[in-house]
């Protein structure tokens, strides 16, 4: 695996795959200046979910390095940017540095599942559940639009923006394989569509 040092940003709830964009709005003034840093630099940012919240939480080990492929700079201070995922990274060590962000040093994964497709089978399934899971939610969504989808960025763009706990977030991220985590997202969506997420969490080691 290769190593490389990585500026963070950590946010709960919110995770990026390999070869799908990410939407951020830049405000906190430390993140602000990781973003000026990036751009400064090699515009790579990594996406991490902290464990708890707090001034400097506890991380978990996986995360997803991306380019800042787009970049809208206000007049504020504040950024618009779009993140394209690379590849993700598991963490080895915090390092002390005296930026306002926080850096790691991590190791980057191998990633080979742009080119995986679900049996038809595994499509119908994924489909029928969203629907099920869309409607019980109250989402109104293009079925057309998702149909014309590859499979690869149907699984991963839902993993991305279903509402799913941070726990849940973060197995999907850490899933091996477009069949493993499109079945993790199939039974996501049965247990929150049961539960409408409320009050019951699932608990995922």
């Amino acid at each position: 695996m290769t190593v490389k040092r990585i500026s963070i940003f950590p946010l709960s709830g919110v995770i990026m795959l390999p070869g799908m964009q990410l939407p951020l709005h830049i405000f906190e003034p430390r993140y602000r200046s990781l973003v000026s840093d990036a751009l400064a630099r090699d515009r790579m940012i990594g996406m991490i979910q902290p464990k708890s919240g707090g001034e400097h939480p506890p991380l978990f080990a996986v995360g997803c390095l991306g380019r800042i492929d787009d970049v809208e700079a206000l007049e504020d201070g504040r950024y618009n940017i779009v993140l394209e995922g690379l590849q993700r990274f598991t963490l080895t060590r915090e390092l002390d540095v005296g930026t306002p962000f926080r850096q790691i040093e991590a190791e980057l994964w191998e990633e080979d599942e742009l080119g995986e497709a679900l049996s038809l089978g595994e499509r119908a399934s994924f489909e029928i559940e969203a629907r099920r899971f869309a409607e019980a939610q109250g989402y109104a969504v293009d079925w057309n639009a998702v149909g014309e989808l590859d499979d690869y960025s149907l699984v991963n763009i839902v993993a991305q923006i279903a509402p799913f706990d941070a726990a849940a977030k973060q197995a999907l991220l850490e899933a091996k394989g477009l069949a493993t985590r499109s079945e993790l997202i199939v039974q996501l969506m049965q247990f929150f569509g049961r539960h409408d997420g409320s009050d019951d969490r699932v608990t995922l080691q």
